[in-house]
C-alpha cells in the first residue's frame, strides 16, 4: 500500500489525500521539540530519521500522516504504509514505495519476530539510507523493546532520532475537540464537549468519527452543540463505551 489515493483522487491535490484533521498543527501536547523535528524531517530540513514509540492513541499515525501531509503540501511525493496490513508480503509493497522521497512506516510490532519481513525491512532501510530517502518509523516500544529476530535491524532502527509519545489525559482531549471543531466551523460549548468526554468512547478515532456526525446533524438544523443538542442527537446518556 503506498499513499492513499486510488485512480480517482490523482485528480486531488496532493496534501488533500490525507485525513485533514492529521496535521502538525493539529497535534496536541507533543513533547518538547517534536512538531519540529518531524517538520525538519517532511521538508528536507534534516536528514536524522525518526522513530516515534507510544502506547496506542498516544499519536503515532497522526504524526506520520501529518508528516506526509507535509511533504505533499510542499510538492513533493510521499507514501505512508501501515505495516499491519502488509505483514507477511513486506518485500513487495515496499519495493512498490522506492520511488517516493519521503516514506513513513506506521506499527513496526505487526512485523516483529516474521524473519522474512524483517529481512525485507533491513534491506530497504539500507537502501533508503543509500538513496538519500527520508524515513518515519512508529511502533508501541523503544527498538531495544521489540521483539526483533534479527539483531542487525535492531541496530539499524537504533540509530534513529527516537521520540516518545503519551497518550492525552482528559484536557488533552478537549483541546482536540475544540481544534477539530474550529477546524470544521463548529460551534461548540465548553459544557458540551466535558458531557461527550464523560458519556463516550475518549480515544481520538471515536471522537473524530463522533464530531463528523454532529457536524451533519448541526448544519442539518443550523444548532450550535450544546448539551440539549447533545441529548437529542445522541439520546439522553449516550452511554458508548465510557463510564
Amino acid at each position: 500500500m503506498s499513499r492513499p489515493g486510488a485512480p480517482a483522487a490523482a485528480q486531488l491535490p496532493l496534501a488533500l489525500r490525507y485525513p485533514p484533521d492529521q496535521r502538525l498543527d493539529g497535534f496536541v501536547a507533543a513533547p518538547s521539540g517534536a512538531l519540529a523535528q518531524v517538520e525538519a524531517l517532511a521538508t528536507g530540513r534534516s536528514g536524522d530519521w525518526l522513530y516515534l514509540f507510544g502506547a496506542p492513541a498516544s499519536g503515532k499515525t497522526h504524526l506520520a500522516l501529518s508528516a506526509c501531509a507535509a511533504v505533499e503540501g510542499d510538492g513533493r511525493r510521499s507514501a505512508y504504509l501501515p505495516l499491519a496490513a502488509a505483514a507477511g508480503r513486506l518485500r513487495e509493497a515496499l519495493d512498490a514505495l522506492h520511488d517516493n522521497p519521503f516514506i513513513a512506516l506506521d506499527g513496526l510490532d505487526a512485523i516483529a519476530g516474521g524473519r522474512e519481513d524483517e529481512h525485507a525491512l533491513f534491506d530497504f532501510h539500507n537502501r533508503a539510507r543509500d538513496a538519500g530517502i527520508a524515513v518515519l518509523y512508529t511502533a508501541r516500544v523503544a527498538p531495544d523493546a521489540l521483539p526483533l529476530a534479527l539483531p542487525d535491524l535492531r541496530s539499524r532502527l537504533s540509530q534513529c532520532t527516537r521520540i516518545a509519545l503519551s497518550p492525552l489525559d482528559d484536557d488533552g482531549r478537549r483541546e482536540v475537540l475544540r481544534l477539530r471543531a474550529r477546524r470544521r466551523g463548529l460551534a461548540i460549548d465548553e459544557a458540551a464537549i466535558d458531557w461527550l468526554l464523560r458519556r463516550v468512547d475518549r480515544d481520538l478515532s471515536s471522537l473524530a468519527r463522533l464530531l463528523d456526525q454532529l457536524d451533519r446533524a448541526s448544519l442539518a438544523e443550523q444548532r450550535r452543540i450544546t448539551v440539549p443538542f447533545l441529548r437529542q442527537v445522541l439520546g439522553g446518556d449516550a452511554n458508548q463505551g465510557a463510564p
